[in-house]
């Protein structure tokens, strides 16, 4: 067990918990540091420990008070149904056509994040995030960011608190975490202690950085982080 990835894994849970993400979005290329094999130990051992920390970021904001468990629940059905096409799509569809879609949303999203909070708090419209969770959902299956990657900013712009929409996030990225993995199963090599190691790590970061969320990050800093974030994240794939 090399400790230099347990710790690492650990410092970019607590960054996913506090947004109220799924880790895998960073843990794919971190793991692939040190993992030779994409499919069989890198995609596997990150979608488990997407569900993992999503799931303890969950418990984290919840203690709070801060899951709408309505909401948080019929977006995990459109998420967990609508991301499997996504998978399907991506061998029939030329990518460079959808990669100009999402860098447009992710352009959209970023500026509207950065932009200067409004005195008056808009209203909430969870039916346009809900009629907007599937094709996030299928793009994302499509590009392999995770839905909550994108849901996220879109519940904030739809007038959700941010700190709310984390935790409605979190709990909607969970269960298609876990869906997407079983096709993995029959051909994952993990290594059972590295494995352990890293949920464990995983668990205790994510919920350790939704509490800090939960207890300390205003909310407008919240929203700044993401949009850092997406930006980041973004350029990646597009370098990579």
């Amino acid at each position: 067990m090399n400790p230099v990835v347990v710790v690492g894994l650990f410092l970019l849970a607590v960054v996913s918990g506090m947004l109220g993400l799924g880790v895998a979005f960073a843990a794919v290329p971190f793991l692939s540091l040190f993992l030779p094999d994409l499919v069989h130990q890198v995609q596997p051992l990150s979608l488990l420990l997407n569900g993992v920390t999503a799931l303890f970021a969950v418990f984290g904001f919840a203690q709070s008070g801060l899951v709408d468990w309505r909401k948080a629940i019929l977006l995990a059905l459109v998420t967990t149904s609508f991301a499997p096409v996504g998978a399907w799509l991506v061998q029939r569809v030329e990518v460079r056509y959808v990669w100009w879609i999402y860098l447009g949303a992710v352009a959209y999203l970023a500026y509207n994040l950065f932009r200067p909070v409004s005195p008056k708090a808009p209203r909430e419209n969870f039916p346009m995030a809900l009629a907007l969770a599937a094709p996030i959902s299928v793009l994302s299956g499509f590009l392999g960011v995770g839905p909550g990657f994108l849901l996220m900013p879109t519940l904030i712009l739809t007038g959700h608190d941010p700190k709310r929409a984390a935790a409605i996030n979190a709990f909607a990225v969970t269960p298609p975490s876990f869906s997407s993995l079983l096709p993995h199963l029959p051909t994952a090599r993990l290594d059972l202690g590295l494995t352990l190691s890293l949920v464990v790590a995983g668990a205790l970061g994510s919920y350790l950085g939704s509490r800090l969320t939960s207890l300390y990050l205003p909310s407008q800093r919240l929203k700044q982080l993401f949009g850092v974030l997406i930006l980041l994240v973004t350029l990646y794939k597009v370098f990579s």
